[in-house]
Parts: structure tokens; C-alpha cells; sequence
């Protein structure tokens, strides 16, 4: 397994990650951030949710690093 695999494991984590949709399938189950205020905000749950919105915000970078590693799959094999 190399550092290359790894760069594609956390790339389709972070793809995961981003398709979460806020009203289908976080709000039900109370992952919302407006839920998340004072001291909960520092628990893991917390941190995940952050994270969550975090990867959403960043989404056309997400799709130019997916881009790139298409790119580079095509041409190396």
C-alpha cells in the first residue's frame, strides 16, 4: 500500500462526506450545526459535524483534486 492508495482511501472518504445531504439525512438525526452550540460544539460529535460542513464548503477543490487524480490514473495506469 502506498502513499498514493492513501491519497485515494481519504479522497473518497472526503467525496462521502460531501454528498451527506443537510435536510435528507443530517438533520433527522440531529447532525446539524445550529444544534451544535456552547460547550457541545468541543465533543467528537461536534468536531464531525464541523468537519462535514467543512468538506461541503470546499467542494470545488474537492472536484479539482478528484480531477487531477483521474488525470493522473488515465496516464499512469
Amino acid at each position: 500500500m502506498g502513499f498514493w492508495t492513501l491519497l485515494e482511501g481519504f479522497l473518497l472518504f472526503a467525496n462521502a462526506l460531501a454528498i451527506l445531504n443537510e435536510d435528507r439525512f443530517l438533520a433527522p438525526r440531529g447532525w446539524t450545526l445550529a444544534e451544535m452550540t456552547g460547550p457541545r460544539r468541543n465533543s467528537l460529535k461536534g468536531q464531525v459535524i464541523g468537519l462535514i460542513y467543512a468538506i461541503q464548503f470546499l467542494r470545488l477543490p474537492l472536484i479539482l483534486f478528484n480531477i487531477i487524480t483521474i488525470i493522473v490514473k488515465l496516464f499512469s495506469g
